[in-house]
């Protein structure tokens, strides 16, 4: 692709009351290396001036009848007004690195790839949450997620930043509300159609993650229930698919395991035979520093890589909670997650 070059895509950007990121999010597109086709932004009926801060920019807004409930429920209300081969998904709170659509696009030269997705990083690292999160993206986006892409199985096509081929995804019915985690419905969805995922590390985002404990627990709760309802959802397909069905049952017994061990067996083996017991919450941390260190010395960044590596386990102590919550709630005791929040 030649610089500015006009690409045949089209952006779209939910957006409930994001009046104070919107703009950020437009001039990223705006800016890159390649030019789409068209920026929609789906004003879902906000309070604020979203829709107005969009127009200024020179966008194309779209505003359903009422509020659709969900970003799910926004994006597919716009697809049906998308004319290009490829449309992208971009959450309201993230911004681009300039050449990210420009080194997403090549994944779509082989035509079983029906989305791809790349790298993902905290817009702020500031507080104990953005820090943890952004050593957890630090992981697996080094790590985890490429050794996914190896075998053409992402677990997770990125909702906050993603390209898709418009006509397959029409055809899957675009974004499906009937789970809190749209984005992995979609993914686990195209693998059922047989189609690819692509996995582009050094196409970058940058989300703003959530800087307090009140935005935290809305997401966790959310992402938890969301992965839940996905395996129940798709537990029958999973099974023909062999790689899939494996790192989503490594996954799922980890999310159980892990988490009881984080929150009850150390705890109460420190209790009752020694403190020193303790010690096993850190463990693990030669596994996950070399990654995170690698990755960060790539971006220059060991010393913040350092400092946040605290709050990445503060932070996996805390996911384990939710997710053990979102399991009674969902397979024991039938209080099923229905309501979208958004958690920034």
């Amino acid at each position: 692709m030649k610089p500015n070059e006009t690409i045949d895509l089209t952006v779209m950007i939910p957006a409930y009351n994001e009046a104070d990121s919107i703009a950020d999010s437009i001039r990223s597109l705006q800016q890159q290396t390649v030019v789409p086709a068209e920026i929609i932004a789906i004003d879902d009926c906000s309070t604020d001036a979203t829709a107005e801060i969009a127009s200024a920019l020179g966008v194309r807004v779209l505003r359903p009848p009422q509020n659709t409930g969900s970003k799910a429920g926004a994006q597919s209300f716009a697809l049906e007004s998308v004319s290009t081969e490829m449309v992208m998904a971009l959450d309201a709170d993230t911004t681009l690195a300039p050449d990210a659509i420009e080194l997403l696009m090549p994944a779509f030269a082989d035509p079983k790839v029906t989305a791809a997705c790349g790298s993902v990083l905290p817009r702020y690292v500031r507080t104990l949450w953005e820090r943890g999160r952004y050593v957890e993206y630090l992981l697996a986006f080094s790590f985890f997620k490429r050794v996914q892409d190896q075998y053409g199985r992402p677990l997770i096509s990125s909702g906050c930043f993603s390209i898709y081929r418009t006509e397959e995804l029409r055809a899957l019915g675009g974004w499906s509300t009937r789970t809190m985690a749209e984005d992995m419905d979609l993914t686990w969805t195209i693998y059922e159609a047989g189609k690819k995922v692509r996995f582009l590390p050094a196409a970058l985002s940058y989300p703003i993650e959530p800087h307090n404990f009140g935005f935290m627990s809305t997401q966790l709760r959310r992402w938890s229930h969301g992965f839940i309802q996905n395996v129940r959802l798709h537990k029958r397909s999973l099974l023909r698919l062999g790689y899939l069905r494996s790192i989503v049952a490594v996954a799922f017994w980890d999310a159980v395991l892990a988490s009881l061990a984080y929150l009850v067996l150390i705890p109460i083996l420190a209790i009752a035979i020694d403190p020193l017991i303790l010690l096993a919450y850190l463990i693990d941390a030669p596994v996950v520093m070399v990654p995170v260190l690698w990755q960060a010395a790539e971006r220059g960044e060991v010393r913040r890589a350092l400092a946040s590596l605290p709050s990445f386990f503060v932070l996996r102590i805390v996911n384990g909670a939710f997710m053990l919550r979102a399991l009674w709630d969902e397979l024991i005791a039938g209080r099923s997650l229905l309501v979208y929040e958004k958690g920034h």
